[in-house]
Order: structure tokens, then sequence, then C-alpha cells
């Protein structure tokens, strides 16, 4: 006897088989995050010199399934565009058409450089302790980010 099982996936589920990076885009350095592939956790992964960020990604989709890449978008406290959000919002274009299998969302990251610095406050930290803190940045986002997808699932 033969059972044939049928599953159906809807792109919505398919797509939460994989996982999700995010990006922390500074002048002088980038810092990534990556989500479990259950889109639960985010942890911070590592931060780079920013003028590699091509040859990274390539890698790093290499290594991983990922299917979308949030940018931190950085407004303004008042909301508004700085020179900052045009130098990401410039480098967001770019990466989306270099790497156009991938969905790239940008997404509010004020306040979350502030909150890194603040996991190491009291402490005296080296310049490589200051590098991670733009991964754990990259961090942040992809949680606001994750915990956004997680409520929409619930309504």
């Amino acid at each position: 006897m033969i059972i044939q099982y049928k599953t159906t996936f809807t792109l919505s589920k398919l797509m939460s088989l994989y996982k999700i990076a995010a990006l922390d885009l500074g002048d002088e350095w980038t810092g990534i995050a990556i989500s479990d592939s259950s889109q639960t956790f985010a942890r911070p992964y590592e931060t780079i010199p920013a003028k590699i960020i091509n040859k990274f990604l390539t890698d790093l989709f290499t290594k991983e399934e990922i299917s979308r890449v949030i940018v931190g978008h950085p407004r303004t406290m008042k909301g508004t565009a700085s020179l900052q959000t045009l130098a990401v919002e410039k480098i967001f274009e770019e990466l989306k058409i270099t790497f156009p299998q991938h969905e790239w969302v940008l997404w509010d990251e004020r306040l979350s450089s502030r909150r890194a610095a603040q996991t190491q406050i009291g402490k005296k930290r080296s310049k490589e302790e200051r590098r991670k803190e733009h991964a754990i940045a990259a961090a942040f986002i992809l949680d606001s980010y994750l915990t956004f997808l997680k409520a929409q699932q619930d309504q």
C-alpha cells in the first residue's frame, strides 16, 4: 500500500525556513547579525570593514541559507534624513542590484548603536570590543524586525 502525503507550503512558510540577516552599515565598519532558521532569535555574527561588504555577503550567502536581508535605516530622532541616511540608502540600492535573489528591507535602526554601546557600560573597552558593538547593533535591528514578524503572524 502506498500512502501519499500532500504538503502545501505557502511562500511565507517556505521563506520562514530560511535565516534572515541584518546589516548595520557604517562608514568604516559594518555589523552583521543572523537569525536562526525558525526566525526567532537574532545573534551578532561578525563586524567587517565596510569596504568588503560585497565579498563578505557573497561568502555569507554561500554558507548560510539567507532569504532576506534587513538593513538598518538611520533616520534622525525626528524621523528625517541625514547624510548618513542618504549614504545607507545608496548602499542599500546597490546591494539590491548586486544580490537580486534576496529580499532587501530597510528597517528603522534608531538607538540600536546606543543600545549596543550600553551593553558594555562600566567596562573599559578595547578597539576590538568597540568593533563588536556593530554586530550587536545589527542584532538589535534584527530582533526588532523578528518581533514585528511575530506580531504580524499573531494577527
